[in-house]
């Protein structure tokens, strides 16, 4: 199966010609092009949800509003209805008390929150999990025990059950959150595919190859990833750089991993 991450930025941003409504049909498009599973979003607004499921309509959704007063399920997860049945989905805060929405810890800028979706295969019956993130951008503590609660909650589950892990981690590999991912028991599926050398920034600000990353800026290297844990095996990954006339469908490439369970 093929999964994608996907931070398609938020709709209330000032991005001018970059805005959500003069680039929505050129993001589906080119998500579509790569013939996904299953697709996890990150800054996925109200009004992008519903253009993107009007799109994707033949696939399932799940997601929890990232607060008491919100209806944006900014980290939502999308999987096709034909291939999987869901048996549970929920949700969980970034925080020191995870069970209480809107809630936000540390030095932590934003609420942060995952929210996960537990499916079984149509065809052979496996069973798997997809837990789908967005960590801070500002604090690194936060990030750090951000990764701790998302590896507290994982390890719950057997070691050998399969489990994919998506999100914008805002870090790349050379980051102490990255590394408690890693000792946790989850594995990078581009690693595992092209070896251990970062492919360089997923973040590109709208400008694609042309993006030089500031000094010490925390834009650098790869910072949306694909991990896995359990009996499941990455057999591809890539960064997809696609573009149409210059124009791009976000401020970060997406990120994909094909995996067998």
């Amino acid at each position: 199966m093929k999964i994608l991450t996907c931070n398609v930025r938020i709709a209330i941003a000032k991005d001018l010609n970059n805005q959500w409504q003069f680039r929505k049909d050129l993001c589906a498009r080119i998500i579509k092009s790569q013939n996904p599973d299953i697709i996890c979003f990150q800054e996925l607004w109200k009004n992008q949800f519903n253009d993107l499921a009007e799109v994707f309509s033949d696939f399932a959704t799940y997601g929890i509003a990232e607060d008491t007063t919100s209806h944006h399920q900014v980290n939502c997860i999308f999987y096709q209805k034909n291939k999987f049945a869901v048996i549970s989905s929920s949700g969980y805060w970034l925080s020191e008390k995870p069970h209480i929405a809107g809630t936000k810890s540390w030095d932590s800028n934003c609420v942060r929150f995952a929210n996960w979706v537990h499916l079984r295969d149509k065809t052979s019956g496996g069973e798997f999990r997809v837990v789908n993130t967005h960590l801070d951008h500002l604090g690194q503590t936060a990030r750090e025990n951000q990764a701790k609660i998302i590896v507290e909650e994982s390890s719950a589950f057997a070691m050998e059950f399969p489990q994919i892990l998506t999100g914008d981690m805002n870090c790349d590999v050379n980051n102490k959150a990255i590394h408690i991912f890693k000792d946790g028991g989850w594995v990078d599926t581009f690693s595992l595919v092209h070896g251990p050398k970062d492919p360089g920034n997923t973040y590109h600000g709208f400008i694609g190859p042309k993006y030089i990353v500031p000094e010490n800026d925390m834009t650098k290297g790869k910072m949306d990833w694909i991990f896995i844990r359990g009996n499941c095996k990455a057999i591809e990954a890539a960064v997809i750089r696609e573009e149409e006339n210059g124009r791009f469908p976000s401020d970060h490439y997406f990120v994909s991993a094909t995996v067998n369970l």
